[in-house]
């Protein structure tokens, strides 16, 4: 896939951190699948996988944690 952002890289699979924040929680999940653009570096997550990512940060935030750090492939299994 062509990059949105720069219009001239190419998207290509590997791994990310992914860090959020939400009121006095931060959540850091290592190892996410995406799809990164070799010029600008601009990353890019699939549809399942944001939905993934984000009812973890919510799980997180419902149950007050204020730090956490996981590996994505463990919290999904």
């Amino acid at each position: 896939m062509r990059c949105a952002i720069c219009k001239h890289g190419e998207c290509t699979p590997g791994t990310i951190t992914v860090t959020l924040e939400r009121g006095t929680t931060t959540v850091v999940i290592r190892q996410v699948p995406a799809r990164i653009c070799n010029i600008c570096g601009e990353e890019y997550l699939s549809e399942e996988i944001t939905d993934a990512v984000l009812k973890i940060a919510e799980q997180d935030a419902r149950a007050g944690v204020q730090v956490d750090i996981r590996e994505y492939q463990a919290a999904c299994a």
